[in-house]
């Protein structure tokens, strides 16, 4: 009877016991959580540095006497054209190259592949086309000129549309380019007080195109390749030369054709937002 008794006892204390334990609270472990890795787009502000190659060309010189009335220029006027065309060739050119670099700001947005944006950049661009040349004319007169077209910088304000493959961007670019423009032209001649100068400066507003790649080294940094094309149109004046033999004015007109302009550079940008994380959802 007693041992009944014990038994039944010791499984009434199991049971409780077991049913105590089913309403303690559940001692798992919620699973650790990591993080998405973010999603990369080109979307974003940028700033950067470039440095590269440019170079000038068609700076392409045109020249001509003439004089204020008067058959002096019969004389005076046809012989000294005919002479700087010896001297110089009308549409003589020259070109000029050297180092170029500055900085860049820009946004890009992306569409799916498709990327478009904005960039504006300033260049250290300085270059410098000269030619000069003499002659004789038919009547026995000399002739000598000089010519020099410069510029210290360059900047360009260019839409950009590419197309992303992942971290790389392969772009076409185009826009409005400005520079400075320096035309310098002296030109001398025995006819009468021949010496005369003149000189023409100031910014100039032009066209840019151009193409690159780019690629993004981490979620901040990028490099990029890039060539772009600008055309400026030219310049003229006129310069007097004092009375000549006959008693007339003599003036010469000068005149330089379009400017064009080639860079070749790489570039380093940080790009201000570059990573865009995936949405947090928590799992337990």
């Amino acid at each position: 009877m007693k041992l009944k008794t014990f038994a039944a006892a010791l499984a009434a204390t199991t049971i409780a016991g077991s049913a105590f334990a089913a309403d303690l609270p559940s001692r798992k472990v919620a699973p650790a959580y990591i993080a998405p890795a973010p999603v990369f787009t080109w979307t974003g502000f940028y700033i950067g540095l470039n440095a590269g190659y440019g170079w000038s060309d068609n700076a392409r010189f045109n020249h001509g006497l003439t004089n204020v009335t008067g058959t002096a220029g019969l004389i005076y006027g046809v012989p000294a054209n005919q002479a700087l065309g010896s001297a110089l060739g009308t549409g003589s050119g020259a070109s000029s190259g050297g180092f170029t670099g500055g900085g860049q700001v820009g946004f890009n947005y992306q569409m799916g592949s498709l990327v478009t944006g904005l960039e504006a950049d300033i260049e250290y661009f300085r270059r410098s086309a000269r030619i000069a040349g003499a002659g004789i004319d038919t009547t026995g007169n000399t002739l000598m000129v000089s010519n020099n077209v410069s510029a210290s910088y360059l900047a360009t304000v260019r839409g950009r549309l590419g197309f992303a493959l992942d971290r790389a961007l392969l772009y076409v670019t185009g826009g409005l380019a400005m520079s400075d423009l320096k035309y310098t032209s002296t030109m001398f001649t025995t006819l009468g007080t021949g010496f005369g100068t003149f000189q023409t400066s100031g910014t100039k507003l032009g066209w840019t195109v151009g193409a690159g790649v780019e690629y993004a080294l981490t979620n901040n940094w990028t490099i990029k390749g890039e060539y772009l094309y600008t055309q400026f149109s030219g310049a003229s004046g006129i310069g007097l030369l004092g009375p000549n033999a006959g008693g007339f004015s003599n003036f010469y007109v000068s005149s330089v054709g379009k400017q064009s302009n080639h860079i070749v550079r790489a570039g380093l940008n940080y790009k201000f937002g570059w990573a865009s994380a995936a949405p947090v959802v928590a799992k337990y």
